[in-house]
């Protein structure tokens, strides 16, 4: 009794703790935890191999080019890290990839002295914008990194490099995403880090997203304020605090510019700002105007037909007096379902049953609602009096640019040898050569439609370095013709499936990149260029979302792209279907999550499953639907960004109908009869967190696995927990996760014990059902991890990144690792048989690259320590052996196939044989039975393998 009293108050405590977010203190001391956890992971050396795609790349926040030799160059990925070429963009290295982050905002390069600062956290604040640790900074050209402090900036917006000192250095800190905080504004150092002095605050609300600086004088320096404030549910971005200011002593001390009088607006409506300086007296700004248009001045077009927003002013009596022709087109046009027609829709007004403007509400969604507010949008000043006085440039809208969310763009670049030549990033990228009055699209056929950063070379007319929500192009005709530098794989994947064929294929929606498919052996390299056949296939565009695959016919796929619109695809017979579920016309129209939920009935293959606000299914792929619940969240909250949805479903393997659904806004529902009842099991968890996971255990009935994430409100507490009554109560198992919000959670496919999880930053894995974790992360650099699956036959767990595409793990050895194992001082693993080769240390030409053999050796031990290992003929003799320096965990070691000199000689002594020494050398085992033998830590084991 006293037991289940003390239970009953955890789970109070729980459930009444508010949301705050995580201090920087907590995350500085996770991240030496974390460093910790990678050096004794009983999994460290499993390694995870990149399988790409990279072709379609990933969002660029910023490029640093050598002037002198533009060849060579930086590109910084928003969560895809750092890359450097030194090869004019034909292939990249990635220099961060041992720092603790690699979600990146702004870079800025010393090219003299090898110097590089880089702000951490990205600086547009999109959905999958990733908080920083930072400032880090390196002295010799990224091959280490130190890091520089501002650890509760979150996210950085600008840094600018003093030419002549590289230890002088200004920086735009933008903030928190999501909450308050003290640490923005601007941030100046003159010993190269060691101290900062904030030297522009605002307030809590307002950071600096832009600093420009004259080429002519560093002292002379320009701001961008931000006043923004994110919420789940809604953005406002813009605001009083937003504005320009101006220093002259180098960032010491700042004057705002962009007041009453000045030509610059201001005011609430003030939005992002970009900044471009020519000279000491001429600069450039490029606006997010989040005023209103004033519609009634606008010139309207000759209008034809109906619209959406015809509706929303009709009276019953207008309505009905409509032409049935003209209303039966605007329905047809618009997608209504053939059950609404003239005759009847009208017979549904007459009635009172719906309202005329139910037909304008029925057609508004979130995609809607996001491109249809009628803000001013993108505007570009300039002054030419060093920031007295501004004006506009633009005499007509910069319409089909920044719609209205420039939060996401607003970047302006002006060529260094034309002060009238300026360039825009948005949708697309558009061109002026004077001074802003009219523009040209520059967006090349092979170049991606959203553009954050663009590089004029100031020694070269017409070479533009670009940098895009697909990665980077590079012009030599100022933006008529592009190519594309995109070998690195830094896809931002925000879910991935696979299929069962052979060998399988790995399916996965990216962030504005679309829905790829490929083969899970595809090999990234060039050779593609050369055959025209790229292993990865597009096969749907948008922001790439959930896939689900018909176990029975790989060809059958369900995907779509942002906010629930899906599709059932036919890949063999290139056709697609619209499968999105839709409100009957006078009800409240359905809140579909950016990343709406779908799921395939694990008891059969025609039952699919989709959520809103609601849960939908279909019995027969998609075709028709029934809703079988009712709003199964808080019910949303007023804002302009869909909320109140369901983002995670889930069908137990056990029972047909056990389900459970996860909310955005912090409920788990659970049906055990198909939808005719649903119950609320989450109101002893922490409350109001996004629900980022829910799964039915494959392994026991009543078992469900629950990952709750806080990223929207900057808290990264890690929450995992697991229930085994269908969520009566809950065990919290996030044990030593170091901080870092959850993404997702999946149970192995043979062995209910092991568990991994992806965060914010990385992947871990339980080998005890969550009673203690190992960080997994061998060959993956710190990235965020969205989503993880198991391909059952091959044993092998793909991790779906949101920044460094998609890596593959062999896990047999894991799926192994049982209670006793894990007892036993050495334990080593089955050996699959090699089929022998002629080939094997060959090579067709003298030019080529010969190919090996490899034979990996995994065994497991309780403690480092040195073990001998010795690989044996049939006969008992020793053809090559080895000392083996093993960690503690598990273990692999690679052996080449070949004999040692002393092995050799050995073999021949006993078998009169010709042994052929292949080109590169070596001497491989012939055909034949062999034994490894693995001795140390006081005990022996041997494994056989054959070589066919």
């Amino acid at each position: 009794m006293r037991q289940s009293f003390l239970l009953f108050l955890a789970s109070i405590t729980i459930a009444s703790a508010q949301i705050q977010p995580t201090s920087s203190q907590k995350v500085d001391e996770s991240l030496v935890a974390k460093k910790v956890m990678e050096t004794n992971s009983l999994v460290k050396n499993i390694p995870l191999k990149n399988i790409g795609p990279s072709v379609m790349s990933g969002r660029v926040v910023d490029l640093a080019v050598n002037k002198n030799n533009p060849t060579e160059y930086y590109v910084a990925y928003a969560s895809g890290g750092l890359w450097y070429t030194n090869n004019n963009g034909n292939t990249f290295t990635p220099v961060m990839d041992e720092t603790q982050t690699q979600n990146l905002g702004d870079i800025a390069v010393h090219w003299q002295s090898g110097t590089i600062w880089v702000g951490t956290g990205e600086n547009n604040s999109s959905r999958s914008s990733y908080a920083g640790i930072g400032i880090l900074k390196s002295t010799d050209k990224g091959k280490t990194w130190q890091h520089m402090g501002l650890s509760d900036s979150h996210h950085i917006g600008r840094i600018v490099i003093n030419p002549n000192n590289p230890n002088e250095v200004t920086i735009g800190v933008t903030g928190h995403l999501y909450s308050p905080n003290k640490e923005r504004g601007i941030y100046k150092t003159t010993d190269g880090g060691k101290t900062w002095k904030n030297t522009l605050f605002i307030n809590e609300e307002t950071g600096i997203i832009d600093v420009a600086v004259s080429p002519n004088n560093f002292n002379i320096q320009y701001a961008a304020a931000w006043q923004k404030d994110r919420k789940a549910w809604d953005f406002i971005g813009n605001g009083e605090g937003s504005g320009i200011y101006k220093s002259i002593d180098a960032g010491n001390t700042w004057v705002k510019i962009s007041t009453p009088t000045s030509g610059f607006p201001t005011g609430e409506g003030v939005g992002r700002i970009g900044l471009a300086v020519f000279d000491d007296n001429t600069l450039y700004a490029v606006h997010d105007s989040q005023f209103r248009r004033n519609t009634s001045k606008e010139k309207k077009e000759k209008q034809v037909g109906l619209t959406k927003d015809d509706f929303k002013s009709l009276s019953k009596e207008q309505f009905l007096d409509l032409n049935d022709k003209d209303l039966n087109e605007f329905l047809k046009t618009n997608n209504f379902h053939e059950k609404y027609r003239a005759a009847n829709v009208k017979q549904m007004v007459r009635s009172n049953s719906v309202q005329p403007a139910d037909l304008a509400l029925y057609l508004e969604d979130a995609n809607s609602m996001l491109f249809d507010t009628p803000v001013i949008g993108a505007e570009v000043y300039r002054s030419n009096d060093a920031g007295k006085t501004w004006t506009k440039q633009n005499e007509d809208y910069i319409d089909d640019l920044f719609y209205s969310y420039g939060y996401y763009f607003a970047q302006i670049t002006v060529d260094p040898n034309n002060i009238d030549a300026i360039y825009l990033s948005g949708v697309p990228i558009i061109s002026s050569k004077d001074g802003g009055k009219t523009y040209v699209s520059i967006n090349g056929d092979n170049v991606h439609s959203d553009h954050h950063a663009v590089w004029v070379n100031p020694n070269l007319p017409g070479h533009l370095i670009n940098g895009n929500d697909g990665g980077v192009n590079t012009s030599y005709d100022d933006g008529k013709n592009w190519f594309k530098n995109n070998s690195p794989t830094v896809g931002q994947f925000y879910a991935i499936a696979v299929d069962n064929e052979k060998p399988y294929n790995v399916y996965g929606g990216l962030q504005d990149n679309g829905v790829w498919m490929g083969p899970n052996n595809a090999e990234e390299n060039t050779k593609w260029q050369q055959t025209g056949q790229y292993p990865w296939k597009s096969i749907m565009g948008g922001d790439g979302m959930q896939v689900q695959v018909d176990s029975r016919n790989a060809n059958i796929v369900y995907t779509g792209y942002q906010f629930g619109n899906y599709f059932r695809i036919d890949l063999e017979n290139d056709q697609r279907n619209y499968i999105q579920p839709k409100h009957e016309l006078g009800e409240t129209p359905y809140r579909f999550n950016w990343q709406s939920p779908i799921l395939l009935s694990p008891h059969n293959q025609d039952i699919l499953y989709m959520g809103s606000n609601k849960l939908h299914r279909s019995l027969n792929q998609g075709d028709t639907w029934e809703t079988i619940s009712g709003d199964l969240t808080q019910g949303g909250k007023k804002g302009n960004v869909a909320f109140g949805t369901l983002a995670t479903i889930s069908e137990s393997s056990f029972k047909f109908g056990l389900m459970y659904t996860g909310s955005d806004d912090g409920l788990i529902q659970r049906t055990d009869n198909g939808g005719g009842s649903w119950e609320v099991i989450s109101k002893n968890l922490p409350q109001n967190l996004w629900v980022s996971r829910v799964i039915a255990s494959k392994h026991q009935k009543n078992r469900v696995y629950a990952t709750l994430n806080g990223y929207r409100s900057d808290d990264f507490t890690p929450y995992v927990y697991v229930s085994e009554d269908k969520g009566a109560t809950w065990k919290n198992i996030s044990s030593n996760i170091p901080i870092s919000a959850v993404n997702v959670i999946i149970e192995d496919a043979e062995n209910e014990n092991v568990l991994f999880v992806g965060t914010d930053n990385g992947l871990y894995v339980s080998l005890d059902r969550g009673a203690s974790w190992n960080s997994f992360q061998n060959g993956m650099p710190n990235v965020a991890v969205h989503d993880l699956v198991i391909q059952k036959e091959a044993k092998h767990l793909l991790v779906g990144t949101h920044g460094r595409s998609i890596y593959k793990a062999d896990i047999s050895a894991l799926q192994t690792m049982s209670p006793e194992v894990l007892k036993k001082a050495l334990h080593t693993y089955p050996l699959e048989n090699i089929k022998h080769s002629s080939r094997w240390g060959n090579s067709w030409s003298s030019w080529s690259k010969a190919s090996t053999p490899g034979l990996d050796v995994t065994f497991y031990s309780d403690r480092d320590d040195v073990y001998q290992a010795k690989i044996k003929s049939s006969d008992d003799i020793v053809v090559s052996e080895t000392e083996v320096i093993a960690n503690k965990g598990l273990n692999i070691l690679s052996y080449d196939l070949a004999f040692s000199k002393i092995g050799k000689l050995n073999y021949l002594k006993k078998h009169k044989t010709e042994l052929k020494q292949a080109n590169n050398g070596s001497t491989y085992l012939p055909k034949g039975s062999y034994v490894v033998e693995i001795k140390g830590n006081g005990t022996t084991e041997n494994i056989t393998f054959e070589i066919e």
